[in-house]
């Protein structure tokens, strides 16, 4: 199965320390815009201490894949609201 190591920098995605910083900031930055931080943090952290036992390194890949996943998904859908709102602006 292909992981997501390419898509992202080495360090994010061997590091699943640095991988859940960044899922909890990406969280509090979703939460502060809808005004429920506290829920989604909550669920990132959930869902980390929920596999923080995981020893089959199979599982773990697709562990920080799914994570990685998420955090592109959500930098992609941003962006496309940042260029859609652009774009619409001009017309």
């Amino acid at each position: 199965m292909p992981t997501l190591q390419g898509s992202l920098p080495p360090e994010l995605a061997n590091n699943v320390v640095r991988l859940y910083r960044e899922c909890l900031r990406r969280a509090k930055f979703i939460g502060k815009k809808q005004h429920n931080t506290e829920l989604v943090v909550s669920m990132v952290r959930q869902q980390f201490k929920k596999h923080m036992n995981e020893s089959d390194p199979e599982k773990i890949q697709k562990l920080k894949d799914d994570a990685a996943r998420g955090l592109i998904n959500h930098m992609l859908f941003e962006s496309e609201k940042l260029v859609g709102g652009k774009v619409s602006q001009r017309s």
